[in-house]
């Protein structure tokens, strides 16, 4: 990744080099940020929305803050060009996270036409949600740290030809490592299981059918992610923990891709490589020129038993036990999803967005799990534990889950445990926002969510938790002294037996602005 990294580098300084009279420079639309960022809380954790869906970079710390510098050149600076150059570099000083000095994004980025290669870390925004309001997508979110990856994308939709303009794709591929292993080590203090130098892989896909300019579209995908590859460190049944040193060659990269082959532990039961999971996604929008409605749908998945609602159930008996001998399946229900609606209000200044959804995840294709044997031959592939793996320590970067931020964060685990301890649960959201006067904008989120632990570990009782955000960010409009300025705050409450009874503040001040290096002095 570091050359492929330092050859766009080079790419891009060779064209800087060569760039003449009427040549963009690489200092063109070079924007800046830099954010001061407090919080405080009284409870044991900072409040829900006052920490998720902060791509990591936030703290559950009662008392936190942040001092954050970035630059940027966005690609967009080279819009009427058929090639273009972009590169980021966003850094913090953290107080009370769980690192002191945070690279958040650091990337270098070539577009060719319409493809995208991207090396580094970046922030890279959900697909077919709502990110201000929704409370997430179930696989490839935004709450977690940016993964240094090397992607290849196909960013806005591009229209298949000879269709008319009906049939729209866009997508990506992406491998990358995760930065987390001496946080997961400290944070275990190495008495569980933990993984370090893990890969990281992903890929999405979607279709949209419906040309621009028409009042009604819909868009399907397809989203999917893998862990693969590093080390891991299981509990070797004496107190200790064994090192197990996962496969990493090219067919490990291959296996992530085209889910495939089997871990370095498994025998005789063989199940896909490294920790596979996914959402099928699906929207279908309204557009109109006052309002505009989307209903969407995702429907996370860890195997087949959910992907496809359906798993291999002809084995034998006998010694032919574990030889497949019938045309038999067993048919899973369709029970975990996450439904959402958004509203668009394009003329109402007071509200002009709303969102609610819906998150039940408490089938996981039932409570059982049985690989097939001589005695039994049923084959029963329950029990699908989301966002956790038994060796590799589940979808989650930097204590942040990577996914939606209902599922309950190993940062929350007080024994040291890099593990979801809620994944089953029932969960209610909704979401408001308004920008009622010239650079003021709000946001209000309420959520209720009832967890129910795991199938291996439940909760005795059921947990409840409610959680509210209040949100107001004012930015000064340009031709103001003060331009450029802008000011958030925040007060965050959570309510309930699942995160505990959690009041905070957050009030965040941001100065961004353009640095026009390239422009010439007359």
């Amino acid at each position: 990744m570091k050359r492929i990294f330092c050859a766009l580098l080079a790419l891009a300084l060779a064209w800087q080099a060569r760039a003449g009279e009427g040549s963009r420079s690489l200092v063109d639309s070079l924007r800046y940020g830099v954010a001061v960022q407090l919080s405080g809380t009284a409870g044991d954790y900072t409040p829900l929305w006052l920490n998720a869906n902060k791509y990591g970079l936030s703290s559950l710390e009662r008392g936190n803050g942040y001092l954050r510098a970035a630059v940027e050149r966005p690609l967009a600076a080279d819009s009427t060009r058929r090639w273009g150059i972009g590169y980021g570099l966003d850094l913090a000083g953290a107080v009370n996270y769980n690192s002191a000095f945070i690279v958040q994004q650091a990337f270098v980025e070539a577009r060719w036409l319409h493809g995208v290669l991207t090396v580094g870390s970046k922030e890279y925004p959900m697909e077919l949600k709502n990110n201000r309001l929704s409370s997430g997508s179930q696989t490839l979110g935004i709450n977690a740290r940016p993964v240094p990856q090397v992607r290849l994308a196909l960013p806005e939709y591009w229209a298949v030809p000879l269709t008319k303009g009906w049939l729209s794709l866009k997508g990506h591929i992406a491998y990358g490592r995760t930065t987390d292993g001496n946080w997961q080590e400290n944070f275990t203090d190495r008495r569980s299981k933990y993984t370090s130098n893990t890969f990281y892989h992903s890929k999405a896909g979607y279709l949209k059918i419906g040309p621009e300019g028409r009042h009604v579209s819909l868009e399907l995908g397809l989203e999917m992610a893998a862990q693969f590859g590093g080390t891991s460190y299981l509990p070797d049944g004496e107190g200790g923990l064994r090192e197990v040193k996962n496969k990493q060659d090219l067919s490990s990269f291959l296996n992530a891709f085209v889910p495939g082959g089997a871990d370095v532990v498994e025998t005789t039961y063989q199940n896909s490589e490294g920790n596979q999971l996914g959402s099928w996604v699906a929207r279908l929008n309204f557009d109109y020129d006052a309002w505009g409605l989307s209903l969407y749908a995702d429907h996370y998945f860890e195997d087949h038993s959910q992907m496809f609602l359906l798993d291999y159930d002809g084995y034998g008996s006998g010694s032919e036990w574990n030889v497949k001998k019938d045309n038999r399946y067993l048919m899973y229900s369709l029970k975990d999803m996450m439904l959402g609606v958004e509203l668009r209000l394009k003329r109402c200044r007071w509200v002009d967005e709303v969102v609610a959804e819906y998150l039940y995840s408490k089938y996981q294709s039932g409570p059982i799990y049985h690989d097939h044997n001589a005695n039994i031959p049923d084959h029963v592939g329950g029990n699908d534990d989301y966002y956790n793996h038994y060796i590799f320590s589940g979808w989650q970067h930097w204590g942040q889950v990577m996914g939606n931020p209902l599922y309950l964060s190993p940062a929350y685990n007080g024994d040291g445990t890099v593990e979801v301890k809620n994944s089953r649960m029932v969960a209610c959201h909704f979401g408001i926002g308004g920008a009622p006067l010239q650079g003021l904008r709000y946001r209000l989120l309420a959520t209720y969510q009832k967890g129910y632990g795991r199938y291996l570990s439940p909760y005795p009782d059921p947990k409840d938790n409610f959680s509210l955000l209040l949100e107001s960010a004012y930015r000064f409009p340009d031709g103001h002294k003060l331009a450029g300025w802008g000011l958030t705050a925040a007060l965050g409450m959570d309510a309930g037996t699942l995160r505990g009874n959690n009041y905070g503040l957050q009030l965040t001040v941001v100065r961004t602005g353009i640095l026009n290096l390239g422009k010439k002095k007359r």
